[in-house]
């Protein structure tokens, strides 16, 4: 499919007890089960909701992802991933990032003994000069908020899988449309899906976009377990800004 059809189709079938065409909204928090872990995919809305699983598939085929999952804000996303990493490990990061991600990581994390480069990324290989045996992650955001600069995605992926590293990548500003750094070997592709996927300004929310299974269900561990998901209605929202 070529993305205008992804962005109108992808992860949306028509309901099946009423023929509805368009995902309805499952405003419930739980779902009826047949007997202790019996049901129909679906227990409790938390961890999982029809609504919110259409756009998560929708997403993930935006960004030719395998998985995505869908969060209360794209600092909850950004939050799952370093909920990654243990004290003691180390991230190398850009000196230009989003305000809230700056305050995240030295607030909140740098408090857990989770050490954060801050470097320059304009030239990529400056990363090697930061790598060591705590470094756990790369963190990129590309174009940057709000200054816009540009750093080099495949050159960065190079770096990370030469070094058995995990490559994160912040695709909010250029969107699935412009950039899918899946493809150039990231790991890991979060989106501010307030932004530029919602597109009406009228919901947060954020997303994480997988290929490799076993990172997908340790985010999905993080996501059920610690609770920043979207309701139905938010999700909803998104999936008429995708098509629009």
């Amino acid at each position: 499919m070529k993305f205008a059809t992804k962005a109108i189709h992808a992860g949306q079938e028509p309901d099946p007890s009423t023929g509805a065409i368009m995902t309805p909204i499952f405003q419930t928090s739980t779902f009826v089960q047949a007997s202790p872990g019996k049901h129909q995919g679906y227990a409790y809305a938390r961890g999982k909701n029809p609504t919110r699983n259409a756009l998560e598939k929708c997403i993930a085929s935006l960004e030719n992802a395998k998985h995505a999952l869908c969060f209360s804000s794209g600092m909850g996303a950004i939050d799952a991933v370093i909920k990654l990493l243990n004290p003691g490990d180390e991230v190398i990061t850009g000196n230009d990032l989003y305000g809230g991600s700056y305050r995240m990581f030295t607030k909140v994390f740098e408090r857990m003994q989770i050490k954060f480069h801050f470097i320059d990324l304009n030239d990529a290989q400056n990363i090697k000069n930061y790598i060591n045996k705590n470094t756990k992650l790369i963190w990129v955001e590309t174009p940057t908020n709000p200054t816009m600069q540009i750093v080099d995605i495949a050159a960065c992926a190079k770096i990370a899988h030469e070094n058995n590293l995990l490559l994160g990548v912040d695709n909010t500003f250029a969107s699935p449309y412009l950039q899918n750094p899946l493809d150039m070997g990231a790991h890991i592709v979060m989106h501010s899906v307030t932004k530029y996927i919602g597109g009406h300004s009228d919901v947060i929310m954020g997303a994480l976009c997988i290929n490799d299974d076993k990172i997908h269900e340790q985010l999905a561990f993080i996501h059920n377990s610690c609770g920043a998901t979207p309701g139905p209605m938010d999700s909803f929202l998104v999936l008429r800004g995708i098509k629009t």
